[in-house]
């Protein structure tokens, strides 16, 4: 009798629709391994599919406000002054945390990375290191990330550009010596470069973390829960795992 009342439970609760709920987020601009509009439905970005794989989890869920692109600096202040609910992906850091807030369930890991030309023989395997070798010429950085405020906190002199492409480009002409960014980014943009013959990453990795689904600081704890218990499934069946490595 007892199994049969537990089936009878589920069977009841997926006849009851689940509560429409819409989130207001958008697309960064200039970070095309998480949001490419220009791609097409096949690769979209990998943070648009994250987002449409929750979508997909959670069917009485959706997230409006795709349509609009904004810097990474943009992005910060929609969600500081609540004007967007939620936010995928973001790297944390303490004056984030004290802005907005994370959702627990980590989306997928960045390693930082150096990018040198490869005609040059010095190798950096520190950000020691990194800072004596950018007092010659400044390390290029993406403008406004968690990654150009730790470098400059590490006294290395940074040189910050609208994106990753862009430095990519400047390193190639000569104009900087070494680029600090996130492998999953560059691995694909070198790849993609009509100058990656000249490139070469390093095997170094000067830190590791997680990116996150980050929400306004006062999300109803109930649509807060929500949001986390469709990413546990997420993660439990092997999605984000299956996304984040079609982005590698």
């Amino acid at each position: 009798m007892l199994r049969w009342l537990c089936l009878l439970g589920a069977l009841l609760s997926l006849a009851v629709p689940a509560q429409e709920l819409a989130l207001r987020t958008v697309q960064q601009s200039s970070s095309t391994v998480k949001y490419d509009p220009d791609a097409g439905p096949q690769k979209p970005g990998l943070c648009v599919e994250i987002l449409h794989a929750v979508e997909k989890q959670d069917p009485g869920l959706r997230f409006t406000g795709l349509e609009q692109q904004v810097p990474l600096k943009r992005v910060e202040r929609l969600l500081a002054d609540g004007l967007v609910d939620a936010f995928f992906c973001l790297l944390k850091s303490p004056e984030r945390e004290q802005q907005w807030r994370y959702l627990p369930v980590p989306l997928y890991r960045i390693r930082h990375v150096v990018v040198q030309r490869t005609d040059d023989p010095r190798g950096v395997g520190s950000l020691a290191e990194l800072a004596m070798l950018s007092r010659a010429k400044p390390v290029l950085v993406v403008r406004g990330t968690v990654l150009a405020r730790r470098l400059a906190a590490a006294d290395v002199a940074i040189a910050e550009v609208g994106s990753e492409r862009e430095a990519l480009q400047m390193l190639a002409l000569g104009r900087a010596d070494a680029l600090y960014g996130q492998d999953i980014n560059l691995r694909r943009y070198i790849a993609e470069s009509r100058v990656a013959d000249g490139l070469r990453m390093g095997r170094s990795a000067f830190q590791e973390e997680e990116q996150y689904l980050a929400v306004r600081a006062d999300l109803p704890a109930a649509q807060a829960e929500r949001l986390t218990q469709a990413l546990r499934r997420l993660e439990r069946d092997g999605t984000l795992r299956q996304l984040a490595d079609k982005y590698r």
